[in-house]
């Protein structure tokens, strides 16, 4: 009997990645030699389906309507793979013969875990898909701050030709560099800022020397990072005891010509906090790819602001990525059905 997976694709990774990943590796994953994959596309645009998809990391996975093309899919599907589709309490309900579900990305909020632990459903995420997109927009943001290069393209095409900005641009060979968390985006942008010099600073409490010294970095304490950083990037992952925890104390640490970056969580950070510590100039600028509001209102006072670079939340979102985000899933249902049987 075959074992009936459905893929739901998104304006993200379209259901015939999956398709083609899984016809590139499938015959050659152990547990897999019964599947029948199953397509369906999550039928919004991608600008609603990221909103979708912030609703969710707020308020769970049953704060978004199922969507109907998927609840016409669920007959006789063991399996369900997807990335920002939500998968509540009223799609698990619908699949009576559902054993696993597989979410193309580390966060879960899509999925109403309660739900599927009550009936006995494996949830599991991918870790690291995207951690050298996300580490290469992290570059990006820093060279854009500290060296003016998005406010320069703005005045040229606005017809200006603009030489003066908020500060003195800086290179980051010359600069410390702190990273709060050393997960695996973290550990790519250490790898990736090597070869530009500088020197490297990493606030971690689960990691030791060691673990931080091979790529060069040094560890220490949390109020080091922020005191003596230029470039201050946010990268732990979202627990109870991280959300907010970086507010007015540390940006008051922080030198007026620092910067800090943020392509991680918006709720690791009052933004609050960082709005008047940008304002007041207490700090140089921002490079933000994550934000509270998403997208932001059209009065929204981070719209005015001049020393911050912002991007609309496509750090992990290259061809790349999802591809491999994909080729991830499939791995991790070949996981849970090798070690079940």
């Amino acid at each position: 009997m075959a074992f009936n997976v459905l893929a739901i694709g998104d304006k993200f990774i379209p259901a015939s990645v999956y398709a083609e990943e899984f016809g590139a590796m499938g015959a050659t994953l152990p547990g897999l030699d019964d599947v029948s994959l199953r397509l369906v596309e999550w039928d919004l645009d991608k600008k609603e389906q990221h909103r979708l998809q912030q609703v969710m990391e707020w308020d769970g996975s049953n704060a978004v309507a199922a969507p109907p093309e998927v609840m016409a899919a669920l007959e006789d599907i063991d399996a369900i793979v997807m990335h920002f589709a939500p998968v509540g309490r009223t799609v698990i309900d619908a699949a009576p013969a559902l054993t696993a579900v597989v979410v193309a990305r580390a966060g879960l909020e899509n999925v109403d875990q309660e739900a599927a632990a009550e009936k006995g459903v494996f949830v599991s995420g991918v870790a690291g898909r995207n951690a050298a997109a996300v580490a290469e927009l992290a570059i990006g943001l820093m060279l854009s701050e500290c060296r003016n290069i998005s406010r320069a393209d703005t005045s040229i095409k606005t017809g200006a030709w603009r030489k003066e900005f908020p500060v003195p641009m800086v290179e980051l060979g010359e600069s410390t560099i702190g990273i709060v968390g050393w997960g695996q985006v973290a550990r790519q942008l250490a790898a990736k800022l090597r070869g530009l010099g500088g020197q490297l600073i990493v606030h971690d409490p689960y990691v030791n020397d060691a673990d931080v010294a091979e790529s060069g970095a040094q560890l220490v304490s949390f109020d080091d990072v922020f005191i003596r950083s230029d470039f201050v990037h946010v990268m732990a992952r979202l627990t109870p005891e991280t959300e907010r925890f970086i507010g007015a104390t540390q940006f008051g640490l922080m030198k007026p010509t620092a910067y800090f970056i943020n392509t991680a969580r918006s709720r690791l950070v009052d933004y609050d906090d960082l709005l008047h510590a940008l304002q007041s100039g207490h700090i140089a600028g921002a490079g933000l790819d994550v934000f509270d509001e998403e997208p932001l209102a059209d009065d929204s006072p981070w719209r005015s602001l001049d020393n911050v670079t912002m991007t609309t939340h496509y750090g992990g979102d290259t061809t790349g990525t999802n591809r491999t985000s994909a080729r991830l899933v499939f791995q991790a249902l070949s996981d849970f059905r090798t070690q079940a049987r």
